[in-house]
């Protein structure tokens, strides 16, 4: 497959109210068809398994995402926690839906600091238009990060014959 044909079939652009989107198909990134979203790739971030409403990821952090004080900035970790759910909640819908996140909340037990995080992402509770979920980091085998989050579940803008 050469590599515009490869482009096309990795972004999807719309025009949706004035606006173009680049939609990836996150069923493809965990079925290893194609590469996961630049915004994975800018910060470290490797899924390593998502199935069943649960996904498993490691975050290896560097210099360059943390603050003043040396620590990893909290939109960061709440960004890094929000791709892993969004592979967790792909698993359970399907190619004519998609998600957005409509709160988060993210508790900090620790600080976290440059290496490697597990990030683990479950589906509590899925339903037909809002889906519960829970996510966990884990640094030097400590629990340092939880949130909570509520997305919903949207009909898929690039289905649009359905």
């Amino acid at each position: 497959m050469d590599k515009q044909l490869a482009t096309e079939t990795i972004q999807n652009s719309i025009r949706m109210k004035g606006m173009i989107l680049n939609l990836i198909d996150l069923h493809k990134v965990i079925s290893g068809e194609i590469t996961p979203p630049e915004c994975d790739k800018m910060l470290g971030i490797t899924l390593l398994e998502a199935k069943e409403g649960k996904a498993v990821g490691i975050w290896n952090i560097e210099e360059h995402l943390l603050n003043a004080n040396g620590i990893v900035i909290g939109g960061f970790i709440t960004a890094a926690i929000d791709i892993m759910m969004s592979y967790a909640i792909t698993t359970l819908i399907n190619e004519d839906q998609t998600h957005s996140s409509i709160n988060i909340a993210t508790t900090f037990h620790k600080p976290l600091h440059t290496g490697q995080v597990t990030i683990e992402a479950k589906v509590q509770k899925f339903g037909s238009f809002i889906s519960y979920l829970s996510a966990t980091m884990t640094q030097d085998e400590e629990k340092s990060v939880e949130a909570l989050s509520i997305m919903g579940i949207l009909k898929n803008p690039t289905r649009t014959n359905k």
